[in-house]
């Protein structure tokens, strides 16, 4: 087993992976919630619309890059479990940044899916959970895209503290997939069908908690409630979506593991 160093503070087990995720799904669905205020706005996204001759961007592009520039300087990204889209744009912080605890494997700021996120993101998932339309709220839409990225990546990217607790409590059940890059062995190991099942039903109860339109009705007729983002879809995106992209990165941070 390859040695990492690790804080003696830190305590590291699927308990606290657990919390940390079950915190990180009222971020998303919130970040869901507040995007689906906005119609889908698609020349945000999909035309150059700088007014520098020199510079193509989309506005969303544009606005990503530029947040990210900012969070990097006060050290955002500092942070393991902050993974940022345009890794070309991330200067140093200018103030002191604190002092993380190394939990992770050398090789794990190596393992970026971001781009994937992102095509996604826009020509998957928005679809799905916004109305079609152009009502022109651009730089307001392209915040809260940014919201739902960053959430969505970070819990994504996430599977890497995940699968670092997984390899520590079984090393032995994982060397041999990772010495062959068997990624197929990799993902049976890492895939539990009824945890699976738990989250997408925690985040169709927590869409349905936080999407409902409040509205004084008399009785509890379920056919008068309304919801902001369908809870079913919520449950789809993470099952569909979500899930598999953690696992992916789970993979992808075992087989550098060995390195």
């Amino acid at each position: 087993m390859s040695s990492v160093v690790v804080e003696s503070d830190v305590q590291l087990s699927l308990d606290s992976i657990r919390e940390s995720l079950i915190r990180q799904e009222d971020t998303v669905v919130f970040s869901l919630i507040e995007r689906a205020k906005f119609p889908l706005n698609s020349p945000a996204f999909e035309e150059p619309r700088c007014l520098d001759s020199g510079n193509s961007s989309s506005l969303t592009e544009f606005f990503v890059r530029e947040i990210e520039t900012i969070q990097a300087k006060v050290g955002r990204y500092a942070n393991p479990e902050e993974n940022p889209f345009f890794l070309d744009n991330i200067p140093h912080s200018v103030f002191p940044s604190h002092k993380y605890p190394q939990v992770l494997y050398s090789k794990a700021s190596s393992v970026n899916i971001n781009k994937r996120i992102w095509d996604v993101y826009f020509k998957e998932l928005l679809p799905l959970f916004v109305k079609p339309g152009d009502d022109g709220n651009y730089a307001s839409t392209a915040a809260s895209d940014l919201a739902c990225l960053q959430a969505i990546s970070r819990r994504i990217h996430y599977g890497k503290f995940v699968a670092e607790v997984k390899f520590r409590d079984a090393p032995h059940d994982y060397e041999p997939a990772i010495r062959s890059k068997d990624t197929e062995a990799l993902m049976k190991l890492l895939t539990f069908e009824k945890v699976e099942e738990m989250v997408k039903k925690r985040v169709e109860k927590k869409a349905e908690t936080f999407g409902q339109e409040v509205k004084c009705v008399s009785g509890d007729d379920e056919s008068e409630k309304k919801y902001k983002v369908k809870p079913s879809l919520v449950s789809r995106i993470y099952g569909e979506w979500l899930i598999p992209l953690t696992k992916d990165v789970e993979v992808e941070y075992l087989l550098r593991r060995l390195d």
